[in-house]
């Protein structure tokens, strides 16, 4: 009779249900994110495996320009490099299924490592409700590029900082290998550094006068320490620089769709989010200390500036507002700190989530969508062994793809705002008589343009000029015989 008991009070232990809700959610985001296939949907995931193939052939890092015709040779950080590495190694593994999958399971921990974090302090239901509205914010920029792959680490680093400053302690020397670790993978790593400031003056706000003083001297070390840690790179002191030359890029930032601001002409979740959060903080009374506010302010004029930061927005607001609202309301989670689960169950859902992707994966074709992939149109441009072409921004990636010397792609920092204000108005016919001139200096003898592009249309009648294949994705143009 005891055996039997014994036996059921085990398979009561492995029951499902005893799996955390995040755990759960990491699984819905990861299926999601997988069977959404628009993680492919940007030409620069092309020249990011380029880029990481590159260094694992010359195991090297590049230092100058290797893959335009305008820019050869001069000074270029890849501070991504990291992360088109392993990007890389993923496509030599698994195809175009590889960078995906890495992706996804990127956008999966970020989301239960998330949902985790709100649920040691509110209810489970409320915590997976707020990581839900998050990732409906976010989705629109999840693409297989290296900024989805820094998202956990982001988080971790936030909460990290966010821990101590609760505690009114310096934060951890742990949490330096998060940093640098950061710092490798993208240039957002910048970002964490102005965190460290923001929670450190959270941290003495909070502070009684007497501990003022030492906390103050505590918190500068660590942030001359993540300083430090930032330069741990191929590149040293190189990588904050390369950072730093994105914001340098002026009016170029309002062209970049990513960099470009917030968009209300249009009623979407963005705007849904931010009147629910005012409406919810003055029906509710919600009290924050002034550099939390500061905290809300800065992130909310992040996401305004450029969309791109909106998933930042999206994952650490809660995150910032996290005590004060918990404390305010009594919201206390359902159970305990007990936060794992059996692992025979986990590992068995593991195996089966294994399982499902490689069926997902064998009767889905990942690829980049045609309209960043110009095939036809760039076997066409093969045959006639074209020397300087004049590509449209689309297109780069999958030029340097397919080894081909590109007029411009998506590497900004290296064009500058100067080169690429010039490239736009030309291409746009805002100054025809700049476009002509971009024929002449740069020695153009082919043009591979959207259909969309005003000068593809112009070049139809251009004397000289012979259009020599057309489709809905690319047009080409090639100087004539004569």
């Amino acid at each position: 009779m005891s055996t039997e008991v014994g036996t059921i009070q085990r398979a009561k232990a492995f029951r499902l249900g005893d799996v955390p809700a995040w755990f759960w959610l990491g699984i819905a985001v990861y299926a999601l994110v997988l069977i959404g296939r628009w993680l492919l949907n940007d030409s620069d995931t092309y020249w990011q495996i380029a880029v990481g193939q590159w260094i694992l052939d010359h195991h090297a890092l590049p230092r100058v320009d290797i893959y335009s015709f305008t820019k050869t040779g001069e000074p270029w950080t890849s501070s991504s490099w990291l992360s088109q590495v392993l990007y890389a190694v993923s496509y030599n593994l698994a195809g175009w299924t590889g960078p995906v999958v890495l992706a996804a399971t990127s956008i999966a921990v970020t989301f239960a490592l998330f949902a985790h974090i709100l649920g040691r302090r509110i209810p489970a239901t409320y915590a997976v409700a707020v990581a839900i509205a998050a990732l409906v914010l976010s989705m629109g920029h999840f693409l297989a590029r290296p900024h989805v792959l820094v998202l956990p680490i982001m988080l971790a680093w936030a909460y990290g900082l966010m821990s101590a400053s609760e505690r009114g302690q310096a934060p951890s020397p742990w949490l330096l290998l998060l940093i640098a670790l950061w710092a490798n993978l993208h240039g957002g790593f910048v970002f964490g550094l102005v965190l460290v400031g923001a929670f450190a003056l959270d941290a003495l706000w909070n502070a009684d006068r007497a501990q003022q003083r030492s906390l103050t001297l505590r918190w500068a070390a660590f942030g001359v320490a993540a300083l430090a840690a930032c330069c741990v790179t191929p590149y040293g002191w190189g990588s904050i620089l390369a950072a730093r030359k994105i914001l340098d890029l002026g009016e170029l930032l309002h062209l970049i769709y990513e960099w470009m601001p917030a968009n209300f002409s249009k009623f979407g979740p963005f705007e849904m989010s931010i009147l629910a959060l005012i409406a919810g903080a003055l029906y509710g009374g919600v009290k924050l200390s002034p550099p939390r506010i500061a905290l809300v302010l800065g992130l909310l004029h992040m996401a305004l500036s450029h969309v791109r930061n909106v998933e930042i927005f999206a994952l650490l607001l809660p995150i910032v507002v996290l005590a004060p609202v918990a404390s305010q309301f009594a919201l206390r989670p359902a159970w305990s700190a007990r936060t794992g689960a059996p692992m025979p169950v986990l590992a068995a859902v593991m195996i089966l989530l294994g399982g499902w992707t490689w069926l997902v994966a064998a009767n889905t074709p990942f690829a980049p969508p045609e309209n960043h992939s110009p095939a036809a149109a760039v076997d066409a441009l093969k045959v006639r062994d074209p020397k300087r072409v004049l590509n449209d921004l689309p297109f780069g990636g999958y030029l340097i793809w397919r080894q081909m010397p590109v007029f411009i792609d998506g590497r900004a920092e290296l064009y500058g705002e100067a080169f690429e204000m010039a490239y736009y108005r030309a291409l746009q016919l805002k100054d025809v008589n700049q476009l002509l001139s971009l024929l002449k200096d740069y020695e153009i003898d082919a043009v591979l343009l959207t259909p969309a592009t005003p000068a593809a249309s112009l070049l139809d009648y251009l004397d000289g000029w012979q259009k020599v294949y057309a489709d809905k994705n690319a047009v080409l143009h090639v100087r004539a015989a004569n």
